[in-house]
């Protein structure tokens, strides 16, 4: 075989999505060179302004495909340049950072805290997702739901409550959170395109329609006739194709199993709501790497527990387990520590967390036990469970006989790290995430005020920002969650991402690139309405993976309506694919809020997204152009 050909066959696609990906960038190449012809016309006026626009909205996406450099920073870089190039004045480059849009995202991130500290979202968990076998069932589970909630309210606070519950679990289910979280967000738009009131894209467009002609506005399901087909068949596509178009990406939980074994003692509380369950009832089967040892009721011992086992209060459970596995076990209302210690500790439950810590030679109590050693006394914590290289350790807790290198699980106040971490009683001091005590008596009052939120939002009653603003506050004041809590919930890199995003949106727009590219397209229609129909969903879906979809529906709007006029044919298709094109944004992690919001918990690429939502985009644009002329005739 010749050099050449072993060279392209190295080169060649291994596998039928690696060629599928091929041919849709060729047909990518081709409408650019298609556009290309007739565009030169159009952007000649632009100046360097606006090819330096475009070259740098270009680059930032060739960056994000191609470089292992995070987002935010590819987005700032590229918003410095347009802002030292003096395309963007000073207001102009830090008005993204002021967006409502955006600082409704980060308001949200701090409202959904109060649900998940007071345990209302693992309840929605439990009750809602339950525990499917296998990742197509979690697709169902997931989806099902989500579509339905975003017909009828707005997405964003949609994907940013259901954001914590699949990250949790996720972990229970042992499947990467990158399997989920674009079907999460992906969900959210299905159901958005169903209602007029699905997205704000919809209301922003019949907002135009009633104040730009003489139609009337649209009613809530006029949508529908398309929005529902396309929401089914991408439902389905999602569930065809998962196996192979959702990476496999490890973040938000640890693939390899945890080698610290701990053991762990709890209590049934007075009054639980677990009392009278059985022991798979109360959920207590079902949590990764942990299982339950044995149950000590008063003088009897049950060393082998049935799944059919009933609780009793002040039985005493005894765990063996991974530490992740111990939080839940924490957050479970109606279970407690064991010990006595727990309750001695000067600062309030609700401010403390978990902290693993290893037994230096030189701590003082090495050989004591842990109630002769006064553990909680000397160190203002308490130790709620022992690892000892995989041993299992037998009897009471407090009659454990420390040794260098045991592991210790501590309740304590955050200080203690800062306290303890030169210290040398310990090898090494660390805290675990997300292990802060929930406030169950509270998860009623934090869901009422989502729910206040929500109601507030759909109804119109208050914009999206104000009513999550107000949410906010309600949860603070009310102690659903502390302002460290929500200041630490916040994505803040996420954040960055959006307002550098927005300016560089503003910078197609500013410099005219945005709107020469629409007329370019457009141009190439002649007097065909259904290619002009076409054109304009293409353009619409294209700006909105660039720039935001409330921007280039209003952008494309115009240019549609003077098209319809032009061609002397009805409007209505046109504005049915503007909505559907600017809200279906599935091929970048920019265009849609959503798709930012689950960016960073599902430890995604800027790839990933390209990967499944250009024939994801190019399945909703067939239908759409297909449906809609059939139900809104020309």
């Amino acid at each position: 075989m010749t050099t050449e050909r072993l060279y392209w066959r190295r080169l060649a696609p291994k596998s039928p999505m690696a060629w599928l990906l091929l041919g849709l960038a060729a047909f990518g190449l081709s409408l650019i060179a298609a556009v290309g012809w007739a565009m030169p016309a159009a952007l000649t006026p632009l100046g360097w302004q606006g090819g330096l626009a475009i070259a740098v909205v270009v680059i930032t996406f060739v960056a994000n495909a191609t470089t292992s450099l995070p987002a935010d920073i590819i987005f700032l870089g590229g918003a410095a340049v347009l802002f030292l190039s003096g395309i963007l004045d000073e207001e102009a480059a830090l008005a993204g950072f002021s967006n409502s849009g955006m600082i409704t995202v980060a308001v949200l991130y701090m409202v959904v805290v109060g649900p998940q500290q007071t345990g209302a979202l693992a309840w929605v968990s439990q009750r809602v997702l339950g525990l499917p076998k296998g990742e197509r069932a979690a697709l169902w589970r997931l989806m099902v739901p989500v579509m339905g909630l975003s017909a009828f309210l707005n997405n964003t606070p949609v994907v940013a409550m259901f954001i914590p519950v699949v990250s949790d679990w996720c972990r229970k289910l042992r499947i990467s959170p990158s399997k989920l979280m674009i079907p999460l967000s992906y969900a959210a738009i299905f159901g958005g395109i169903c209602t007029l009131i699905g997205t704000s894209t919809n209301l922003v467009v019949n907002g135009l329609l009633i104040s730009s002609t003489d139609l009337p506005s649209m009613g809530l399901l006029d949508i529908a006739w398309v929005g529902l087909p396309c929401a089914i068949a991408g439902f389905v596509f999602l569930t065809l194709t998962q196996r192979w178009l959702l990476p496999n990406r490890q973040s938000g939980f640890n693939a390899v199993d945890d080698s610290r074994q701990y053991t762990v003692e709890m209590v049934v509380a007075q009054n639980s709501p677990l009392a009278g369950k059985t022991v798979e009832q109360a959920g207590l089967r079902h949590l990764p790497e942990l299982y339950l040892a044995e149950i000590v009721r008063g003088e009897q011992l049950l060393p082998a527990v049935s799944p059919k086992e009933i609780l009793r209060e002040h039985d005493q459970l005894i765990f063996v387990g991974a530490v992740d596995s111990i939080v839940d076990l924490q957050r479970l209302r109606g279970l407690q520590p064991a010990t006595d210690q727990s309750f001695k500790l000067e600062v309030p439950r609700t401010e403390r967390c978990l902290i693993e810590a290893v037994v230096s030679n030189t701590c003082p109590i090495v050989g004591k036990t842990i109630r002769e050693g006064q553990f909680r006394t000397q160190y203002n914590a308490v130790v709620l469970a022992v690892a000892r290289s995989g041993e299992r350790l037998q009897g009471k807790l407090g009659d454990v006989r420390l040794q260098p290198g045991d592991v210790l699980l501590l309740e304590a106040h955050p200080n203690f790290l800062e306290q303890r971490r030169v210290s040398r009683d310990f090898y090494l001091v660390n805290g675990v995430p997300d292990s802060e005590p929930l406030r169950h008596e509270k998860a009623a009052l934090a869901v009422s005020i989502l729910v206040v939120m929500v109601l507030l939002a759909a109804f119109g009653w208050l914009s999206m920002l104000k009513a999550a603003v107000l949410a906010a506050i309600a949860m603070l004041v009310t102690g659903c969650c502390s302002p460290a809590q929500a200041l630490r919930n916040i994505e803040w890199s996420v954040l960055l991402v959006i307002g550098a995003a927005l300016a560089m949106g503003q910078a197609l727009d500013a410099t005219g690139a945005a709107e020469a590219i629409a007329n370019s397209f457009i141009s190439l229609a002649g007097d065909n309405a259904w290619v002009s129909l076409v054109l304009v969903y293409g353009i619409t879906t294209l700006l909105t993976e660039v720039i935001t979809n409330n921007a280039a529906a209003a952008l494309v709007f115009p240019i549609a309506l003077s098209l319809s006029q032009t061609l002397g044919v009805s409007f209505m298709p046109f504005v049915i694919a503007i909505m559907v094109a600017a809200s279906a944004s599935f091929s970048t992690p920019i265009g849609y809020q959503t798709n930012l919001m689950v960016y960073g918990p599902g430890g995604y690429k800027f790839t990933d997204f390209m990967r499944i939502g250009i024939p994801l985009n190019l399945l909703f644009w067939v239908i759409t152009v297909t449906l809609t002329p059939l139900i809104y005739p020309f």
